[in-house]
């Protein structure tokens, strides 16, 4: 029977998981880039190497979680094969032996939310160091952009002006994820912060820093050149 699931699992999974691609979003400054990266894919593998060749690593930790798939690489064959066993009965909600595409798709949103819960409680624990109720702006800037010095120029270094758009961008989002405007964010607030597409407060900023990521010339404005480069596989 456990067998039965498994071959149902890699059967529906690529496809559930082309669908799944753009559920969730990962907010944390990206240095490449000088952007906050709004799209969190469902792993940091590729999906498709060179030559379209499939990525089976993506699957892998798009069906099991980041973690949890560094656990399984651990694992011998035989161990994995267990574990998966158990993990495809947790999956199989009304127990009638199968798993169904329904049931795949909210397994894999589960691992998703499950991340981004993660993801909320190891920053706010790294960020909030005396464990206060609130977090305020100047604490997150120095823990995150310590090494700016705001009163020097150095807007002729390409990396330190990268850096600066960096952190307004974080102000600007920070002010958005402030629902009482009291100058602080609570941890839910701080979870908007990070996860801007889960709130829909947030939604204006996330579209704002799409079209800032989108429009490379910086025209205002979104050709069909800047979006295929955006958004080619």
């Amino acid at each position: 029977m456990i067998l039965k699931n498994m071959m149902a699992v890699s059967r529906t999974l690529a496809l559930l998981i082309c669908i799944l691609v753009f559920v969730v979003c990962r907010a944390v400054p990206n240095p490449e880039t000088g952007k906050r990266v709004i799209d969190k894919p469902l792993s940091d593998e590729k999906h498709y190497g060179e030559n379209e060749a499939h990525n089976t690593q993506y699957d892998h930790e798009a069906f099991l979680g980041e973690e949890e798939a560094r656990k399984f690489d651990e694992l011998s064959p035989e161990e994995s094969k267990e574990r998966l066993g158990k993990i495809v009965d947790r999956i199989d909600k009304d127990k009638d032996g199968s798993v169904t595409q329904e049931e795949l798709k909210e397994w894999i949103q589960y691992t998703q939310n499950k991340y981004i819960l993660d993801d909320i409680n190891r920053q706010w624990e790294t960020h909030n160091e005396e464990k206060k109720d609130t977090l305020d702006w100047e604490t997150y800037k120095k823990v995150t952009y310590s090494f700016i010095d705001e009163d020097q120029n150095k807007d002729d270094d390409p990396d330190i002006k990268t850096y600066k758009e960096m952190m307004q961008r974080d102000k600007r989002r920070w002010t958005t994820a402030d629902k009482n405007q009291d100058n602080q964010l609570s941890k839910e607030e701080f979870g908007d912060f990070l996860h801007p597409e889960e709130a829909p407060h947030m939604q204006d900023i996330v579209i704002t820093e799409t079209i800032e990521d989108i429009d490379r010339d910086g025209d205002g404005k979104i050709s069909l050149q800047e979006y295929i480069g955006k958004y080619r596989m």
